[in-house]
């Protein structure tokens, strides 16, 4: 009788540790706030990706944008855009990855957060229909390049570098010398063509005058509410009026199922992670010195 009741007992705490620890588990899981548990669509889908802070890195959203594309369920994509800019090649794989979606069916709306600027409007450009809110900074269309100059200092320190190069463009923008007249015209010219196709694919995709777009095309930036006006976002609107909206273009009835990846989180809380995922695309050791970035 002893024994059994000692088994009883023993079986009953164990039911009561699984259970606990369950418990933790789900109140640390519900805790982590942008965190989302993972279930199979049993309806019609609108996923969220996010493009936020200086497009330098942007192997995650492009890897959300293909999966989603070959959801069935998922019949549209809000692509939430907070960033800058950053360099030319990924704002290009962004708008390319956004245009494939579409090609396989996808509806795809793009909402503007405080700034989607340069290689973030390049980005938004890819969407059906573009929202901001009044407030967002956005425009910025142009390419910028900086080569910093520090022979002076150099100089003062008593450093000097000794070059050797295959030719004589190899070490075109060095810091440790002027550049030449002839290097700068050849930058120039690179930019322009750089610059060439950021006004080309804003004009194919808004369907507008591409002397049109060269009037706004020097690198000046608007707010959502002159962004409207000049025809480079189609409504003002939230995040919520963008699913919303995506949801409507798809043709999905009723309430749609919203899909959002949860966060690459690093392990020293809330405030750091933001901090980090902001700014470490800033410390990129590419060389990446033509940008699509507001400045």
């Amino acid at each position: 009788m002893k024994q059994g009741c000692r088994t009883s007992l023993l079986i009953l705490l164990l039911i009561g540790l699984v259970f606990g620890m369950g418990l933790i588990a789900i109140l640390i899981f519900v805790s982590q706030g942008n965190r989302q548990l993972w279930v199979l669509p049993s309806r019609e889908s609108v996923a969220i990706v996010e493009v936020v802070g200086p497009i330098f890195d942007v192997e995650e959203p492009l890897k959300q944008l293909e999966s989603y594309a070959g959801n069935s369920s998922v019949k549209a994509i809000v692509v939430r855009v907070d960033s800058p800019g950053g360099a030319v090649a990924p704002s290009q794989e962004m708008f390319e990855e956004m245009k494939k979606a579409k090609a396989k069916g996808k509806k795809i709306v793009v909402s503007m957060g405080s700034v989607a600027a340069s290689g973030g409007y390049y980005v938004s450009c890819a969407a059906d229909e573009i929202y901001a809110n009044p407030g967002t900074i956005t425009g910025s269309i142009g390419v910028i390049a900086e080569f910093p100059n520090v022979e002076g200092l150099m100089n003062k320190i008593g450093i000097k570098f000794d070059t050797i190069k295959s030719g004589k463009f190899k070490d075109t923008g060095s810091a440790f010398r002027p550049m030449t007249p002839e290097e700068q015209q050849l930058l120039q010219e690179m930019l322009m063509d750089v610059y060439e196709q950021f006004v080309e694919a804003v004009a194919d995709s808004r369907k507008m005058p591409i002397d049109e777009v060269r009037k706004y095309a020097d690198g000046r930036v608007f707010s959502g509410r002159q962004a409207l006006e000049y025809g480079f976002v189609d409504a003002l609107g939230t995040q919520n009026d963008a699913i919303k909206r995506a949801a409507q273009l798809a043709g999905i009835k009723g309430e749609p199922r919203v899909l959002k990846k949860s966060k690459k989180r690093f392990p020293f809380g809330g405030f750091a992670d933001e901090m980090l995922r902001q700014y470490l695309p800033l410390a990129q050791p590419a060389y990446a010195p033509v940008l699509y970035l507001l400045r």
